[in-house]
């Protein structure tokens, strides 16, 4: 039986349809009463609700695309993740750079104790077993992720291969434009005067080593930045300088120009 196209279903349970039906009905494999089967109507139904989601769209715009660079830096972390967590599961390919300085709700003294707290969980017998802790905040975040996504299944295992996430912000994606989140921004969803500390500094004070590299990798690269921008700047000034030039030794030739320039 063709499960995806119009199939013929003589065994539907006509009295419980509802409607003054035929014998024959030409009907999709969503009708629960399809399939008589109960493992095999879930099983069926979320693979049609997995390619459901693939032809959708994630931005609106009918294209998806071919990859979103989000600049982390001060998004609250729980509201980021589940935000991505569903961009993922649409089938958008996402990379989250600095995850250090993204934005946890709570001052770090309880912050830290929350994830002591988290360290002393473990399998007594074999605690390389699990849970793993990460001290990375790009790990960290990865985890924090992870927990928003089925992925024990073959479509959150697909979803999560499709994040990729880092501290700082390493090349090419140092090139490529940046992205925020509204709804996960710290300024619009903290309240003002609560306390916040950064993932940067809660790894540092719980084994991760790398904060003092990354700071300074990430100084280089805005001073990297800063002269590229100027540069950028003054490329804009000349060529609008050039033109208007342009524009006055042409001059009454413009109007003979405009008729067939587009």
């Amino acid at each position: 039986m063709d499960l995806l196209g119009p199939v013929e279903s003589p065994k539907l349970n006509w009295a419980n349809t509802g409607k003054n039906v035929g014998r024959t009905q030409w009907s999709y494999i969503i009708h629960a009463t399809a399939i008589e089967n109960p493992k095999r109507r879930r099983r069926e139904g979320r693979r049609v609700g997995c390619e459901a989601a693939r032809s959708k769209m994630v931005n609106g715009s009918g294209v998806m695309a071919r990859r979103v660079v989000i600049d982390a830096r001060h998004h609250m972390l729980g509201r980021l993740a589940s935000i991505i967590a569903k961009e993922l599961l649409s089938g958008q390919r996402v990379v989250v750079v600095r995850c250090e300085e993204i934005a946890l709700s709570g001052g770090l003294v309880r912050q830290k104790m929350k994830f002591l707290r988290f360290l002393r969980k473990r399998m007594n017998t074999k605690p390389s077993h699990g849970p793993i802790h990460f001290r990375a905040p790009a790990k960290i975040f990865w985890r924090t992720l992870r927990g928003m996504i089925p992925h024990k299944t073959k479509r959150g295992a697909a979803a999560l291969a499709r994040l990729k996430v880092y501290e700082g912000v390493p090349p090419p994606y140092d090139k490529l434009k940046r992205m925020v989140v509204p709804d996960a921004l710290k300024v619009l969803r903290l309240q003002k005067g609560h306390k916040y500390c950064l993932l940067g500094q809660l790894s540092k004070e719980v084994g991760w080593n790398h904060y003092d590299t990354i700071k300074e990798l990430e100084e280089r690269r805005k001073e990297k930045s800063k002269v590229a921008y100027e540069r950028r700047k003054q490329l804009a000034r000349l060529r609008t300088k050039a033109e208007k030039a342009a524009d006055e030794k042409l001059g009454s030739h413009l109007d003979i120009l405009a008729a067939v320039k587009y």
